[in-house]
């Protein structure tokens, strides 16, 4: 740290400061990679702030834009007494590469205040600690660049040094509420000292915010002849006519799998058989054959004019387009013979194919970066560059934890560097330091641990987790279901379950999606897998959407609400300002989000909260007794009772909500309540 102003202190070389300052956050790695934010999204800054003796301290978190300017500065608040931990919210407002540090400083105020009203309720020092507080807020007065506050300090100066005053009065002017609001406004700092500048890359809102959905595009529009049995695939230009129902839900991003052509040798046939027949697909994941490999379109999707017009389609509904940057290879791939360094050979002579044990991948051959790491990178880079000049700018990466790290660094660095908009989605369910890892390496957001936490005690944990602990390096999007994944909560649950796994996704996090059929409650599971039977991974799917929906089985208008109430309400678009509360049951979970929204030209300075009370077991009812941090909801001016009204954003009820409230959830009528308070 490095004192603001001079000390008379030695400080060459030395790690502390004036006011030693530590365990910044959010910071990674001592600063060598930049922490993630979005644009007009809250960042809570936190650090350890104290100084010898008695003094009180005051600490400030400021944020430099990507010229270096200062354009933010938040007092920070004490995170629990005794800890000397601090925190409060930044928000940077444009994309680019800024940063923030922490200023701890001797609080002259604060030490006086204390001081005066121990000592002369004691009666000690009476008159010095009058004078002391006189001289202080006259040297206020002279200092302080606001008019209005600056006549404040004088007059409350001139009033301590009034001896016709009696003592409590002259003591009482010294520390009203005019002075301490103006003391606010302009602190009265001394021994100003500063942390290092820490990095914080300020990326556009698709990067961490947004709902996702996944379809096949060869499914949708794709006809079975009733004769014969075979299939017509679909293509883009039926599977644009699905785009209208996805953004009418209040999607953002629609999500397709890889759309190249699939190999041949080894295809897969349904519910991953080892034969396939001569009409079966096989999985779009299997990428390669004779027809061309990751730069080219499976045929039966149409061509580059179709993508482009498929694209276009998406953005005219405010959708983009997600494309699966899967880099592996079926065995007739082109590289397989063009490139066979860039793979694994066996002693045998042969390319080992993928495994993942119990599953293998007989019809897929992983990459080998060790060989060729320059010609290897150098082709996916242009892949990527080709993809993107189709109008792609978001990429969900495949298995990205089975390649090299520095890989990740390096061609996220490169795309970035000249295309910052674009966003890059890690398929990673794998351990823990290689999902921290990629998301250091450039990763602006991953796949998460969601999917498995399903108790109240496992959500609290992972909820806590997600949004303080890693939220620096760490974007999670909340999926609730994957063509690999159909999680045994669902598979059991009944439409509860479907229910339930939404509402947590949607409003846990600012990123969340959801794989089509999720709408439709499939819930049946292939035996022995945690994925679904007939899997649209190896076969066409036929789904009627408008049919299940007109008759009352689609989850689709619940979705959409969930969407409409996210869209509304900025709070739940941010990662870092979730707030867990208790609940007497032990399957009720209880959390809050809060966000101070400033002004702008046309709306005034307002405040988002959303609470949301869920019951966690989709087979029972619940009822017990919620108790809020009501200092996490920042709630102004309560009513003399202590209540403030509350509006459940699913039902429309109304209710008069305190510190304590009683709550009754029945799983399959609505098993939650998301309230949003009313100011």
């Amino acid at each position: 740290m490095r004192p603001v102003t001079p000390a008379s202190a030695p400080d060459e070389g030395l790690r502390f400061g004036r006011i030693p300052i530590t365990n910044v956050q959010p910071v990674i790695e001592d600063g060598a990679f930049p922490a993630k934010a979005v644009r007009g999204g809250d960042v809570q800054v936190r650090a350890v702030v104290f100084r010898e003796g008695h003094d009180a301290v005051g600490v400030h978190g400021v944020l430099y834009d990507p010229s270096g300017a200062e354009v933010q500065r938040t007092r920070l608040r004490s995170l629990g007494k005794g800890t000397d931990a601090w925190g409060g919210v930044v928000t940077p407002t444009s994309e680019g590469a800024w940063s923030f540090a922490i200023e701890g400083w001797t609080d002259l105020y604060a030490t006086w205040a204390h001081n005066a009203a121990v000592k002369i309720n004691a009666g000690v020092d009476v008159e010095v600690m009058l004078a002391e507080g006189e001289q202080l807020l006259a040297a206020a007065a002279k200092q302080t660049p606001d008019g209005a506050d600056a006549k404040t300090f004088k007059h409350a100066a001139k009033a301590l040094a009034d001896t016709t005053l009696n003592t409590n009065d002259r003591l009482a002017a010294g520390t009203s509420t005019p002075v301490c609001a103006a003391v606010a406004r302009f602190p009265l700092r001394d021994l100003v000292t500063s942390s290092r500048h820490y990095p914080l890359q300020v990326e556009r809102d698709a990067a961490g915010r947004g709902a996702w959905y996944e379809f096949f595009p060869r499914s949708e529009g794709a006809t079975r002849n009733p004769e014969t049995g075979t299939w017509t695939s679909g293509n883009f230009t039926t599977a644009a006519r699905r785009l209208p129902a996805v953004a009418a839900m209040g999607f953002d991003v629609v999500y397709l799998p890889p759309i190249h052509p699939i190999g041949t040798i080894n295809r897969k046939g349904p519910n991953n058989t080892l034969t396939a027949g001569p009409g079966d697909p096989g999985s779009p994941w299997a990428i390669g054959s004779a027809a061309g490999g990751h730069d080219a379109i499976h045929p039966d999707l149409g061509t580059f004019a179709d993508f482009d017009a498929f694209v276009a389609a998406a953005n005219e509904l405010e959708l983009e387009v997600a494309l699966d940057l899967a880099l592996q290879c079926a065995p007739d791939h082109p590289w397989a013979t063009e490139h066979p360094e860039w793979f694994t050979t066996r002693i045998d002579g042969t390319i080992a194919y993928a495994e993942n044990p119990p599953k293998k991948y007989q019809d897929i051959y992983p990459l080998n970066f060790d060989n060729d790491p320059a010609g290897l990178s150098a082709e996916i880079l242009r892949i990527v560059r080709l993809w993107i000049d189709h109008g792609v700018r978001i990429f969900r990466v495949d298995n990205p934890h089975t390649k090299p790290v520095w890989f990740w660094e390096w061609l996220i660095g490169t795309v970035n560097a000249e295309r910052p908009d674009i966003v890059f989605l890690a398929e990673a369910f794998t351990r823990p330091a290689m999902m921290a890892a990629l998301g250091r390496a450039g990763f602006q957001q991953s796949y998460s641990y969601f999917t498995w936490r399903n108790t109240k005690e496992e959500l609290e944990e992972y909820l806590f987790h997600v949004s303080r602990e890693s939220a620096g390096y760490f974007r999670p999007n909340f999926f609730v279901n994957t063509p690999d994944i159909l999680s045994e909560f669902l598979q059991f649950g009944g439409p509860a379950a479907f229910k339930i796994r939404a509402i947590l996704a949607s409003m846990g996090s600012p990123l969340w999606g959801m794989y089509a059929g999720y709408e439709l409650f499939e819930h049946v599971a292939r035996p022995g897998a945690e994925e679904n039977i007939d899997n649209e991974k190896y076969e066409y799917k036929d789904r009627d959407f408008a049919a299940a929906q007109a008759s009352g089985r689609s989850l689709a208008p619940f979705i959409t609400r969930l969407n409409t109430i996210r869209r509304a309400h900025p709070a739940l678009l941010d990662l870092e300002n979730l707030t867990l509360h208790a609940s007497s049951d032990d399957a009720t979970l209880v959390f809050s989000k809060h966000k101070n929204i400033a002004a702008t030209a046309t709306e005034p300075a307002r405040k988002d909260t959303i609470i949301v009370v869920i019951n966690v077991d989709p087979h029972s009812m619940r009822e017990g007794q919620v108790t809020l941090d009501l200092d996490a909801l920042e709630l102004d001016g309560l009513s003399a009772d202590g209540t403030f009204e509350v509006e459940d954003l699913v039902t429309g009820a109304a209710w008069n909500w305190g510190k304590q409230n009683y709550f009754r959830l029945d799983a399959h009528f609505e098993p939650a309540h998301i309230l949003h308070v009313r100011r």
